[in-house]
Order: structure tokens, then sequence, then C-alpha cells
């Protein structure tokens, strides 16, 4: 037993020493969703206010560990009426819960580019899991004048209802849909190594 606790000790230090920052690239990102407006039309929207940073200690990134903070009130549908309906207490209540998060438990290769990414999401005060479909771009290393970079680019989505996390009203007089797509698309860059001591 005392082998065992040794040997995840040994583990989880090891992964701490030598895994890799990566951080968002914010103007190539975008954490969105849709959803149905009376069983007729999709409505989009997305939250402009959001960051988000993974952590990976191999090169495949197949131990990669995501974490997405976004502002509650930053959402945004291009209608500003519905916008601050939105974020009232109908809806997502700002006020009193400001931030969606996300941080993930697994990461896994199904195919090729494809992968499924699983993890906790607390939205409106309530936290379940939730599981994703991920494409995954690179890692790619650029060179330009200031330097190399190595970046990698995701396309996350998948439904969660809304009725799980209290948002909304639901029922047959809901005008919108229990179910919302969720549509992330992310690009990271590789953090530069801080050497040992700094």
């Amino acid at each position: 037993m005392k082998r065992l606790f040794l040997s995840l000790a040994l583990a989880a230090a090891s992964f701490g020493a030598y895994a890799q920052t990566w951080n968002l690239d914010k103007a190539h990102s975008r954490v969105g969703f849709t959803i149905v407006h009376m069983m007729l039309t999709d409505v989009d929207g997305n939250f402009k206010s959001f960051d988000a940073t993974l952590t990976a200690a191999k090169p495949d990134l197949t131990d990669a560990v995501f974490e997405l903070t976004a502002d509650a009130s930053s959402i945004f549908t291009d209608n500003d009426r519905r916008d601050t309906h939105l974020k009232s207490p109908d809806f997502f209540d700002v006020a009193k819960f400001p931030t969606l998060n996300f941080k993930s438990t697994s990461f896994q290769k199904v195919e090729g580019k494809k992968y499924k990414l699983n993890g906790n999401l607390t939205m409106h005060g309530v936290t379940k899991p939730v599981s994703l479909d991920v494409i995954m771009n690179g890692p790619v290393t650029m060179e330009n004048q200031r330097g190399k970079t190595t970046k990698v680019g995701f396309r996350a989505s998948g439904l969660v209802k809304r009725s799980d996390f209290g948002v909304g009203s639901t029922g047959a007089m809901s005008p919108v849909s229990d179910e919302v797509e969720l549509k992330i698309n992310g690009e990271f860059a590789q953090a530069p190594a801080v050497a040992a001591g700094k």
C-alpha cells in the first residue's frame, strides 16, 4: 500500500515538474451556443468575455487538462432586449452567478483528430458533468521574426440541458428549447518554459 501511495505521489510530482502551460489566443477563440426559438429557428449567441488555460505534460496532449471561465454578463445574441432578459433572474441571474466555469476530468483520443472531452460545468450555481466532441488541429510549430511558437487548435461541441442547471423555464410554454448546443473554438500557444528556480 505504501508503494502505491509513493508511486502516485511520484507520478503527480512528475506531472507538475514537466507539465506545459498553453495560453489562450482570445482573438482566434470563441465560446458560443445555439438554441432553438419556438421550435422554428436557431438563435446563436456567445460570451464575449472569457479565458481558458490548457496544461499538458505529453507532447501529443493526450493528458491535457482544460479550464475555462466565462463572464455571464458578457452574453451576446445581437439583440439588446433579449440579452438583458438573459442576464436577469429569469435566466442566468448574473448578479448572483457572475461566471460559468468548466474543468476537464479526461481527454481521450477517439480516432484521427477526434477526441472526447469530459468535465464538470458550473452554471447558475449548479455543477454537472458534460461530455464534448472535440476536433484537435496541431500542435504545429511556426517561426516568425519573434522566434518559434507552438500552437494548437480545438473545436468542441456538445449538448446540455438548461433544466439541468435551472436556467430559464421549461415545459410546453417555454419559447426556447431545453437543449442548448455548445460551440467552442480555442487556439492556444505554448507558454515559454520557465527555468528551475526562476
